[in-house]
């Protein structure tokens, strides 16, 4: 009874160790609670996700960090007000414009050195950089909050994700951002 008894007692402790290991959050993945301190590229201390380039989350352009300054995803009607300010805090050489280096910021390594496979500008700078030269100047700069709400499909004065988010390139999964896809099957009247 005694052998059996230990027995009992040994299977239940390590039962209970193995729940506890597994019960332990992943060091690699995120807090249990889903949230996480502040990356570097968001202004906090931890640097990029694990993984190296290309693994992990998406970074925003330099740009997007300094017009969301409470880092919520929506640039909201106080931080369109101050993006002219905002948008100066990027201008590294103090020469009173933004170049695509400093509002995109730097190509990430290995990035091919041509231009010919460079992804399309975020609305925000097709917004922004009025006459398209890739520059945006002083008086685009001065005149950001104007060119922002021009973003604002819905007239609520704030720029949400969808509002911000570039439209799709034909070709990929579903209809381009906006469009209404077809229903499947042949056009109506036909059979």
């Amino acid at each position: 009874m005694k052998n059996k008894t230990k027995a009992a007692l040994v299977m239940l402790a390590l039962g209970a160790s193995a729940w506890v290991v597994n019960a332990q959050p992943d060091p690699g993945g995120p807090p249990p609670d889903g949230d996480r301190p502040p990356r570097q590229e968001d202004g906090g201390p931890d640097g990029p996700p694990p993984g190296g380039p290309g693994r992990g989350r998406h970074h925003p352009p330099l740009i997007m960090l300094a017009l969301d300054a409470n880092r919520d995803g929506i640039i909201d009607s106080n931080e369109i007000a101050n993006a002219s300010a905002a948008l100066k805090t990027l201008d590294k050489n103090g020469d009173g414009q933004l170049t695509i280096e400093e509002y995109l910021g730097p190509k990430p390594p290995g990035a091919p050195a041509d231009n010919k496979h460079k992804p399309p500008l975020p609305p925000v700078v097709k917004a922004l950089d009025v006459n398209g030269d890739g520059v945006i100047d002083a008086a685009e700069i001065a005149n950001a909050p104007t060119a922002l709400l021009k973003l604002d499909k819905n007239g609520d004065g704030q720029l949400t994700r969808d509002e911000l988010r570039p439209p799709r390139p034909s070709g990929e999964d579903g209809p381009p951002a906006g469009d209404i896809a077809p229903p499947p099957g042949p056009p109506p009247g036909e059979q």
